[in-house]
């Protein structure tokens, strides 16, 4: 029979607990997570530490960074130290010098032969061999290959690396205070780049409306301004040197960072939480920088390792084509331009900065890849 709770029989109302029995008797267990719960950077971090051709890339940025501080501290040389009877020295390790391989020697092409037994222009113990003999208007000519560091009368005991260049200066030296400062250029030009980029970008959209448009039009004229033509003013109002270069390159390097944070604060400033933190009146410096910009983080990073070695190139090219840093200091730049000139000649006073170039550069974009990989929010979870 079945009752209504509303005229229950005065026998049922009161039936102890003990009466009853329940129809399914299961255990009811709640699911326990075997791992602690991880934040969004933390699982970026752990996704990127899996990825071998990001750790490699970092390795390599990391150990040209370590390189460039310690080598012109430790070479014996300093960057303007000139030796003017040791120019355009070949390269000369210890240890890979007795396996034939930097070496020390070079060949002198189209010599007298009959010439090769004056000490005062071929120093004892100089010559090695003399190589494709042949006659010119009754002459003997050979090329000659000779100990060079004898050749120039250095020390038996004097190694260069790298070679030196045209003035005697040790190119290992040179190129690792070149690097130096060319990242330091990169670095200081990227954070000015980023945090303008971000104040400009932020205040535009979160405002709105006239300020937008406004910001928004000043931004495409400033975009406008031929580069090379800009870097150029500077250089004659200011001079050559660092801070010339990164004004320069810090005029519209910010445009494009403005324009990701726009967009980026354009898709967040409607959020729930953003329209109730100013309902209860959070002044707009806070809706700014810490209700909104947080999530400009993940892109905002990404960008800005992409942007370094475009910054690296950048600079390299400015001092390639004569308006970079003032002599005698170096950059990666100042290396190439001066190391072509005798690109023949002397090819490891250009292969040198050209291989640096271009693993910073390789390596930066590999790393600034799988750093883009790690901050996706889609790909979270993933291994």
């Amino acid at each position: 029979m079945i009752y209504d709770r509303n005229n229950l029989p005065e026998e049922l109302k009161n039936l102890p607990a003990s009466a009853f029995e329940s129809l399914h008797q299961e255990d009811i267990k709640d699911e326990k997570f075997q791992t602690k719960p991880i934040g969004f950077f933390k699982d970026a971090m752990i996704r990127l530490s899996k990825d071998a051709v990001s750790m490699i890339s970092l390795t390599m940025i990391l150990l040209i960074v370590i390189l460039s501080l310690l080598i012109p501290n430790i070479t014996g040389y300093t960057y303007t130290q000139q030796n003017v009877a040791q120019t355009n020295m070949p390269p000369k390790i210890p240890g890979l010098e007795k396996l034939g391989i930097a070496d020390g020697t070079y060949v002198l092409k189209d010599r007298r032969k009959d010439k090769l037994d004056d000490t005062d222009r071929y120093p004892e113990g100089s010559v090695l061999e003399t190589l494709n003999e042949h006659e010119v208007n009754g002459v003997i000519m050979c090329d000659v290959k000779v100990d060079y560091y004898a050749f120039c009368g250095a020390p038996a005991d004097e190694y260069h690396w790298l070679g030196t260049d045209a003035l005697g200066r040790d190119l290992m030296t040179r190129l690792f205070r070149g690097a130096r400062i060319s990242l330091l250029i990169a670095v200081i030009t990227v954070f000015t780049n980023v945090f303008i980029g971000v104040v400009y970008g932020a205040v535009s959209a979160y405002y709105g409306g006239k300020v937008d448009i406004f910001m928004t039009h000043l931004a495409e004229v400033m975009d406008g301004m031929p580069y090379v033509v800009v870097t150029i003013l500077f250089m004659l109002v200011l001079g050559a040197g660092i801070f010339s270069i990164i004004l320069a390159m810090t005029v519209t390097g910010w445009i494009g960072t403005s324009r990701l944070i726009r967009a980026q604060f354009y898709r967040f400033k409607g959020r729930e939480y953003v329209l109730a933190a100013r309902t209860l009146g959070v002044p707009d410096r806070i809706l700014i920088f810490r209700h909104i910009l947080p999530n400009c983080v993940g892109p905002l990073i990404t960008r800005s390792m992409i942007a370094i070695p475009g910054a690296i190139f950048s600079e390299s090219f400015l001092a390639y084509i004569g308006l970079g840093i003032a002599p005698p200091n170096p950059s990666i730049g100042i290396l190439l331009s001066d190391g072509q000139k005798v690109l023949l000649q002397y090819p490891y006073q250009t292969v040198f900065p050209a291989i640096l170039i271009s693993v910073l550069m390789i390596a930066f974009n590999l790393f600034s890849n799988g750093l883009r990989d790690a901050l996706d929010p889609t790909k979270r979870g993933e291994e």
